[in-house]
């Protein structure tokens, strides 16, 4: 019997974007009714608003009531887990984010760990913090230093079902590596043509370890992020 395809989810890192009035969302549509008409015609967004401050339920559950059934957020952890505290000693505020989040319900998709680029590997100090994740999350690392790029890193990743965050933009791109049920990349290239959706849609097709993957495009001032998410879901049917 044939594997199973992948659920692929695909979208932009954010939408509440005014530049795409026009070329997305119709020219006065006001901006409350931004998500709404987005989540039409997507499935999933990637939210940077939690990477600067906890959101508040209401906001949360705004969100929700405003996607239909099936729908997504990705949220980027908070910049003091990743960018202050650099994973170490971070419980507590990883405990308030995680709960934070879990106010989206069903509607909650990854939680994404964009660590800096002067981050070096520091294998103990990543087991410390898998180990004290809540079970049943999907948590990707985004790594932006080469030397976590290694077995090690991959191992630890693997034994807690979470994610290597894989990245491509002009001058960077992760080593393809699956380490979870789920797979989650950022192309953040300012432009792609058809072979570069090609070859990243037969990418998610070659890696059968993936029951979800989710792919955020970066948003663009000329509103190209969601055809290009649109464009490459269409390869995938």
């Amino acid at each position: 019997m044939a594997a199973r395809a992948a659920r692929v989810l695909a979208g932009t890192s954010g939408f509440s974007y005014p530049a795409w009035r026009g070329s997305f969302y119709p020219d006065e549509l006001p901006a409350r009714e931004m998500l709404r008409f987005y989540a039409r015609a997507l499935a999933t967004v990637e939210i940077n608003h939690t990477f600067h401050r906890l959101p508040t339920p209401e906001l949360l559950t705004g969100w929700a009531r405003q996607t239909p059934a099936g729908f997504r957020f990705a949220l980027k952890a908070p910049q003091r887990i990743t960018h202050v505290l650099r994973l170490r000693d971070a419980g507590e505020v990883t405990a308030a984010f995680c709960r934070a989040a879990a106010g989206l319900g069903p509607k909650l998709g990854p939680l994404l760990f964009q660590l800096p680029p002067y981050f070096r590997f520091d294998a103990a100090r990543l087991a410390e913090f898998l180990a004290g994740l809540p079970p049943g999350l999907e948590p990707a690392f985004e790594f932006r230093h080469e030397s976590w790029f290694n077995d090690a890193t991959y191992d630890l990743l693997g034994k807690h079902r979470a994610a290597l965050c894989i990245a491509e933009a002009d001058d960077f791109a992760t080593p393809p590596v699956p380490t979870a049920p789920f797979g989650y990349l950022r192309l953040r290239r300012a432009d792609y043509g058809d072979d570069d959706l090609d070859r990243w849609a037969a990418r998610v097709r070659d890696i059968a370890t993936w029951k979800r993957v989710y792919v955020y495009f970066k948003h663009e001032e000329s509103g190209r992020g969601p055809a290009l998410a649109r464009a490459f879901l269409d390869r995938l049917r």
